[in-house]
């Protein structure tokens, strides 16, 4: 078994002590060019490549990497635009420090408790998640790994990076409003991450919940009142199709003629349903989105939705990680939203 070289070895070889080797490998002004070839002469004759970055962070009592939950299998987060373009601008912020972005998803959205226990993180991002009894999130205060969350949940102490999900939902629907949709929908995300899926109730709304879902619903009810919500088990195209035929398919005097969904995904999935119930969008039926994401797919269609600045999201979670990192106290950041209307919404059939 090869023996790795140590610093100690090259800095003897090279007849300099071990602290100026060191400051040559981090690139310390201090050091003469003549005494850095020197050392970088003897350590390419020894295969020594450079300090053990594991053992430095180590000295430094830092990882390297920054932890970002996903609320969501990872099969599921890479399908959904938005959630790529949050971790994109999570990378972007990330990548010039040299810090490494570890994804943590499972089965059921979360790593184990196990895991979570022995994970060595610098500081953590809640990216897709906002669940409001998170026992991932409490785990890791009692560890005191710095947090910062997105969209919620909203904890003293924590670090929180928003949208204006409810002042943005509640344009949307005074949108429809003024068109004259008196018949609206909700096509919601998950409410709880425990795949259930069908029409809300009472009881199951006022369970702890993730908070960015909660909000867009209230947004439609402060200008509708109450309306029927329909629960998907994911924010999945799939999940939209199979929603809007429940949905929309039903008798005409009891269809809604507006549908609000969620999300710009779930909103492609209620089009497709449409089209194989023979309706007309907006026609027969408007439908709305939320998210502002670039759905190519569905070709000349403009989907009606409130715009979010998902990458300014990720940089914006992901500077204040760094800042927890470097001992400091970042502020919470709300970020605007904006209606952008489209194709799809129209004034409602008449009876």
């Amino acid at each position: 078994m090869t023996t790795r070289p140590t610093l100690a070895v090259v800095a003897a070889r090279a007849g300099v002590s071990p602290s100026t080797a060191s400051l040559t490998f981090s690139g310390s002004p201090r050091v003469t060019p003549a005494t850095r070839e020197r050392v970088l002469t003897a350590a390419a004759a020894l295969g020594y490549a450079g300090p053990d970055p594991l053992a430095a962070s180590l000295r430094r009592g830092r990882s390297g990497v920054i932890g970002a939950f996903v609320g969501e299998r990872l099969l599921h987060a890479f399908r959904d635009p938005v959630a790529v373009a949050l971790l994109d601008g999570i990378t972007e912020v990330l990548g010039p420090h040299g810090v490494g972005l570890l994804l943590l998803a499972g089965d059921t959205g979360r790593p184990s408790t196990d895991q979570i226990g022995r994970l060595p993180l610098d500081a953590a991002i809640f990216a897709t998640c906002g669940l409001e009894d998170d026992p991932a999130l409490e785990q890791l205060r009692a560890r005191g790994v710095p947090l910062v969350v997105v969209e919620g949940p909203a904890v003293d102490g924590v670090v929180l990076v928003d949208i204006d999900d409810r002042r943005g939902t509640r344009d949307l629907a005074r949108h429809l409003h003024g068109l004259g949709h008196r018949r609206v929908e909700v096509v919601a995300m998950p409410l709880r991450l425990d795949g259930t899926r069908g029409p809300v109730g009472a009881s199951r709304r006022s369970r702890a919940h993730y908070r960015d879902v909660r909000h867009r619903i209230e947004g439609v009810e402060d200008v509708f009142g109450a309306v029927p919500v329909f629960e998907t088990a994911s924010n999945a195209v799939d999940e939209g199709i199979g929603a809007g035929r429940r949905v929309l398919g039903v008798p005409a005097h009891r269809r809604p003629t507006a549908v609000i969904a969620q999300s710009d995904v779930l909103a492609a999935g209620v089009l497709r349903a449409a089209a194989e119930l023979d309706l007309r969008v907006p026609d027969d039926v408007s439908v709305a989105g939320f998210d502002g994401a670039d759905l190519h797919w569905l070709g000349d269609t403009r989907l009606t939705t409130v715009v979010q600045p998902t990458e300014e999201k990720g940089r914006s979670a992901a500077r204040a990680a760094m800042g927890l990192v470097a001992g400091e106290r970042p502020d919470d950041v709300t970020l605007p939203v904006q209606l952008r209307t489209g194709t799809t919404t129209a004034p409602p059939p008449r009876a």
